[in-house]
């Protein structure tokens, strides 16, 4: 596995980025201009996850919602998952400002994870996180902040929140 060069010149502190504003709550987001974090689905049945990303897209409270790919299924034998389309959505969905990956089985978070333990072999964009979230809240809930300009932080935390979310 490669490793990133992790040099200065590769990092801007969030605070300072161009593409930072602050807002009355002063939560730091992104203009959608400047592009926004992409979030990718990932379930071993490609219909369940367009349907997520569907729902997400629905109740986001704008016409211009954050880049959102459906992926599952494996491509020879219908269900399963696929690192390679993984990897294709998430390059997809990259804006330049990170991607969140949700999956739904434990079969499709595996293939997740050895995807991002190879990311440099699979060409996939930089940064990368998982969300150990539940699938559809999750997905909703990553959408509707990175819909609202929320750095990968926020998009990630939104996600991994509803966990903590009682149904009641």
């Amino acid at each position: 596995m490669g490793h990133r060069d992790s040099t200065d010149a590769d990092v801007i502190p969030i605070l300072d980025a161009p593409s930072a504003v602050r807002v009355p709550s002063q939560a730091l987001v992104r203009s959608a201009a400047l592009g926004r974090v992409g979030v990718v689905l990932v379930s071993q049945s490609r219909d369940l996850a367009e349907d997520v990303a569907d729902l997400a897209r629905a109740v986001a409270p704008t016409d211009d919602p954050a880049p959102v790919a459906a992926t599952g299924g494996h491509p020879s034998d219908g269900l399963g998952s696929s690192a390679l389309l993984i990897a294709a959505a998430a390059r997809r969905v990259d804006q330049g400002h990170g991607v969140v990956v949700l999956a739904d089985l434990p079969a499709a978070v595996h293939t997740v994870q050895a995807l991002l333990a190879t990311a440099d072999e699979h060409g996939l964009p930089f940064p990368v996180r998982f969300a150990d979230a539940p699938f559809v809240e999750g997905a909703v809930a990553a959408v509707l902040t990175a819909s609202a300009g929320g750095d990968l932080a926020a998009v990630l935390d939104a996600a991994e929140e509803m966990y903590r979310q009682g149904k009641v």
